[in-house]
């Protein structure tokens, strides 16, 4: 289903809709968005780091488009893990756990507040140029009948999409070679990435990788 965003301020955003997981431009360019699993290369010996390195540089090597990679940063929300913290104390039977599950609750509330916990999300972001913008499809068609419009519209996006998805999973499978798992967004989680990064102050749980 597409979903076109709305509002005023939405004319400031060049995203002119959101249709099965894949981002359309205002300008009729297509973006792709991988959520990526993180590896922590610190821990890794000199050998594993030297791998992982040439193994990057190899992909980045491989690919003849651009990629844009994007990290972002956010204060954790534990309030959910609170609330449900609140929930489970009201259900213990004893009064000592009471207390210590209030006690935890006090302590995981002091501890956030004082200390900037913050959670990093990582994504690729995989472009696609079709053979035709929007406008100039539209131009073409203006003189068929509506229908035929709506078939070669549909065509044209499978036919794109089909291509910007070749490119996902090459990406996808680049960054497997080094141990990173990346994913393809839908178009819920496209729109909440986007809507988080038009809205940096509100305070959301992450995106996370099914597991």
């Amino acid at each position: 289903m597409a979903i076109t965003p709305k509002g005023a301020t939405q004319q400031f955003v060049p995203v002119k809709e959101i249709r099965n997981g894949i981002i359309i431009l205002k300008d009729g360019g297509y973006r792709g968005v991988l959520i990526c699993s993180s590896i922590n290369f610190g821990l890794k010996s000199a050998d594993e780091q030297h791998a992982i390195t040439l193994g990057f540089q190899n992909f980045l090597n491989t690919l003849d488009f651009s990629i844009q990679i994007v990290v972002n940063s956010r204060r954790m929300d534990l309030r959910p893990y609170l609330a449900l913290l609140q929930e489970k104390s009201a259900e213990q039977k004893t009064e000592l756990m009471r207390i210590q599950l209030h006690e935890y609750i006090e302590f995981v509330r002091s501890f956030t507040d004082q200390a900037n916990i913050m959670t990093k999300s990582f994504y690729v972001i995989v472009p696609y140029a079709p053979r035709f913008s929007a406008a100039e499809t539209v131009g073409f068609l203006r003189r068929g009948n509506a229908a035929a419009k709506s078939v070669a519209t549909e065509t044209s996006f499978e036919e794109d999409r089909a291509q910007l998805e070749q490119r996902l999973t090459l990406v996808g499978g680049g960054l497997a070679s080094i141990g990173v798992r990346a994913v393809p967004l839908g178009t819920e989680e496209a729109i909440e990435l986007l809507y988080r990064s038009f809205n940096p102050g509100e305070l959301e749980n992450p995106i996370r990788l099914d597991t």
